[in-house]
């Protein structure tokens, strides 16, 4: 399955259109998604991650990590798969259709290697929390390996260090404005996340969630543009679909991540938002 993107004359995101998979589709035609974990005791924010890129529809997802940190994933997934990393990254099989790094992967002296090597696979990629603060002062170094299919999550406090001199008084000009500079799509987060791309599109979110203020939740958002991603939908597309699907996923009330985005959810096409 896939989500397409509907936006009224406002640029504000409306309900993502769903395409059912083909009957003849299997696992790998729907994408296979990596997600890179954090050190041990700090590896909820990646699987929470992998859990939201398996609930949108990615058809295989994977953990990447340490040793010591794959053997806490391993108490409690089990459709989501685990690989060791290497220094030199081989594990990222080939076939992998989208990453994502930065949940609480902390600012080790290799964050900003791994960062850039893999943003030089030309991949679709998504960058959140600790991938792109590390590189606060040094923002040109980041700015330099990007491409357009690379999405980057901020919040305003994110977005203050990387983007210095932008002024957040108009944060849809502030988005813009960073996706020009960054040549990467940006989603400044908010109670109105603005997504904005390099090539000059714009959507506003309205369709969000007091819910949504907790911890775990820009994970979650991180792990459903991957997965978005990982079908095949480009960067600013599945990106604004994210964005949205997040604020109705918890327009419920429930508010509980760990209980929602466990990997024997079923995935969103058959929640009662699509009927499916």
């Amino acid at each position: 399955m896939t989500f397409a993107l509907t936006l009224n004359d406002q640029q504000i995101i409306q309900r993502p259109v769903l395409t059912p998979p083909p009957l003849t589709v299997n696992k790998y035609d729907r994408g296979w998604a990596m997600i890179f974990s954090g050190p041990a005791l700090r590896t909820g924010a990646s699987r929470l991650a992998a859990q939201a890129a398996l609930a949108v529809g990615a058809g295989l997802v994977t953990i990447i990590g340490q040793d010591d940190a794959l053997r806490e994933h391993s108490a409690h997934v089990t459709a989501i798969m685990l690989a060791e990393r290497s220094p030199d990254l081989q594990a990222v099989d080939s076939r992998v259709t989208a990453l994502a790094i930065g949940p609480a992967y902390g600012a080790g002296p290799t964050v900003r290697s791994d960062v850039i090597a893999l943003a030089g696979q030309g991949r679709p990629m998504v960058l959140d929390a600790d991938a792109i603060t590390v590189f606060a002062g040094t923002s040109e170094t980041l700015f330099a390996a990007m491409h357009d299919q690379i999405v980057m999550t901020p919040h305003e406090g994110e977005f203050a260090r990387l983007f210095r001199d932008i002024d957040l008084t108009d944060r849809r000009h502030a988005a813009l404005e960073a996706a020009n500079r960054a040549g990467a799509v940006i989603v400044l987060k908010g109670a109105q996340s603005i997504i904005a791309a390099p090539d000059g599109r714009y959507a506003i979110n309205t369709h969000s969630s007091p819910w949504l203020a907790t911890a775990g939740s820009g994970d979650v958002l991180t792990g459903l543009i991957c997965g978005i991603m990982t079908q095949g939908v480009d960067s600013f597309r599945a990106a604004c679909c994210a964005a949205w699907l997040h604020g109705e996923y918890w327009h419920s009330g429930r508010g509980r991540l760990d209980s929602r985005f466990d990997d024997k959810a079923h995935p969103l096409c058959i929640e009662r938002y699509y009927g499916c």
